[in-house]
C-alpha cells in the first residue's frame, strides 16, 4: 500500500489527512502528488476558509517511504524529478495557498514531516511529538529549496543541527525556539485545534488570504546565481556509494559504514 492524502471539506473547512497505516504516514511519492492536488483544490475554493493538516494514528508524518527509494534514488534524472516535480510540487501548492493553514502534530514529525509543518502558518502539537531529519543516517542531503523552506520556518541554528547532527528534538524545544505556537497535553489538542479554527473561521476571509500573499511576497528573495548553480549538481549524488550504502543498510536494518 502506497498510502494517501484524504482530503474532505465540511462547511467552511478543508481537512487534509496524512495517511500511510503501518509507516507512521510517510509519504509516498503518490502521496506528494495528492498534496500537490488537494492543495490546488482548496485554493480555487472561496468557500473555505481554514485548512488543518493532521495525520492519522497519532503520529504527523514519520518522513519519506524509504521502500520506494531503491527504485528511483540512485538515478540522478529520477532523484531530481523526485525532488524537483513530486516534492516540491506539493510543498510549492501549500505555500502558494491564500487559506490559513494549521498543523495538528502529534508523534512523530520527521523529514518531510517537518518539511510540510513548515508550510503551515500554524502548528500546535503534543508535548510527545518529536522533529528532526536525520537522513545524513541514510548518507543523502536535504534537497536545496527543502532545506531553504525549513531553515526558514525552524531557524538556521535548529536546521544545522537536525542536518548536520541528526538531531531529533522534542516539541518543548521546539516551541521556545519559534517553530510551534502552542505544546498541549493529547487530550487537550483536538480542543485547541477546533478553538483555532473557529476563531479563523471568524476572521474576515478576504483579509486573510491578502495577508498570505503579502507574506509570501516579502518572504521571496531573487536566487542568486550561487543558488542556481547549487541546484543544478544537487542531485549528482544519486550513485554514489554513500547514499547506496545508508539506504541499503536501513532496508537491511544494520547500520551504515560510511568509508572516510
Amino acid at each position: 500500500m502506497s498510502g494517501a492524502v484524504l482530503f474532505e471539506v465540511s462547511a467552511s473547512l478543508a481537512t487534509v489527512t496524512l495517511s500511510h497505516p503501518g509507516k507512521f504516514n510517510a509519504m509516498s511519492r503518490l502521496m506528494w502528488r495528492e498534496l500537490r492536488t488537494a492543495f490546488e483544490v482548496i485554493q480555487q475554493r472561496s468557500d473555505v476558509r481554514c485548512v488543518l493538516v493532521r495525520g492519522e494514528g497519532g503520529h504527523f508524518c514519520a518522513g519519506g517511504d524509504i521502500s520506494e527509494y531503491a527504485g528511483f534514488r540512485f538515478n540522478t534524472v529520477s532523484l531530481r524529478d523526485f525532488h524537483e516535480n513530486d516534492v516540491w510540487g506539493g510543498l510549492q501548492s501549500m505555500l502558494d495557498c491564500d487559506v490559513p493553514i494549521v498543523a495538528q502534530i502529534e508523534g512523530h514529525c520527521m523529514g518531510a514531516g517537518v518539511e510540510i509543518a513548515s508550510c503551515c502558518d500554524i502548528r500546535l502539537a503534543t508535548g510527545s511529538a518529536r522533529f528532526g531529519a536525520p537522513i545524513a543516517k541514510l548518507g543523502f542531503p536535504m534537497a536545496p529549496r527543502e532545506a531553504a523552506l525549513v531553515m526558514r520556518a525552524v531557524g538556521e541554528l535548529t536546521a544545522r543541527e537536525m542536518l548536520l547532527s541528526a538531531a531529533v528534538l522534542d516539541a518543548a524545544e521546539m516551541k521556545q525556539r519559534g517553530f510551534l505556537n502552542e505544546v498541549l497535553a493529547t487530550d487537550a489538542l483536538d480542543t485547541a485545534v477546533q478553538q483555532r479554527i473557529q476563531r479563523i473561521g471568524q476572521l474576515a476571509p478576504q483579509a486573510a488570504r491578502l495577508n498570505k500573499a503579502s507574506f509570501r511576497v516579502l518572504a521571496h528573495i531573487l536566487p542568486t546565481q550561487a543558488a542556481i548553480n547549487t541546484i543544478a549538481i544537487a542531485y549528482d549524488y544519486a550513485a554514489s556509494p554513500e547514499h547506496r550504502e545508508g539506504i541499503t543498510a536501513f532496508m537491511e536494518k544494520r547500520p551504515p559504514a560510511f568509508s572516510a
